[in-house]
């Protein structure tokens, strides 16, 4: 498997961070109709290595025949009680590499594929990202709520709520 590596920067190594204790995210894709159809996805660690996600899924899931046909999809992360939120969009495609899957197989993905990582119907989703956004108040929620009330008092922009970053990754 060819795979492009970069050296992380300070902002990708803050996107990792922000993901790792995430273990759900929602995944949108393109449904036949042309609407957005999204669903929840659990990522596999490393959370975001390489400027990749990935997810294990069923070959003959309905999101695989959406992704055949479109590639562009969003990952969606969320962390309300930390304030920290991301959105990744990216290309997706299906992994059919059984290293691969042996390499990112634990006891926590047994729950959803019982068969075991030689279970022809399973495969690996990787979306390698093409941009990413993050919102982070790691000052906490008391914080927040503090600055915005101050500025809907003072009628003024509120100071510092937090972190908000766009990145973008070469492919």
């Amino acid at each position: 498997m060819n795979t492009h590596r970069t050296e992380p920067t300070d902002a990708t190594r803050k996107l990792a961070e922000l993901i790792k204790d995430i273990r759900f995210a929602m995944l949108t894709t393109v449904a036949p109709d042309g609407t957005l159809r999204s669903r929840p996805m659990a990522t596999q660690d490393p959370p975001f290595e390489n400027g990749e996600v990935w997810f294990f899924t069923e070959e003959d899931a309905p999101k695989t025949a959406e992704i055949a046909r479109e590639h562009q999809v969003n990952v969606a992360y969320a962390a309300p009680q930390d304030q920290s939120y991301v959105s990744l969009s990216g290309t997706a495609t299906l992994v059919h590499d059984r290293a691969e899957i042996h390499r990112r197989w634990n006891p926590f993905v047994k729950a959803w594929f019982p068969k075991g990582p030689d279970d022809p119907n399973l495969a690996l989703l990787r979306v390698r990202v093409i941009t990413a956004e993050y919102w982070d108040a790691p000052a906490g929620r008391m914080s927040t709520l503090y600055a915005m009330a101050k500025s809907a008092l003072t009628g003024s922009a509120p100071d510092h709520v937090g972190e908000h970053e766009k990145l973008s990754f070469s492919r």
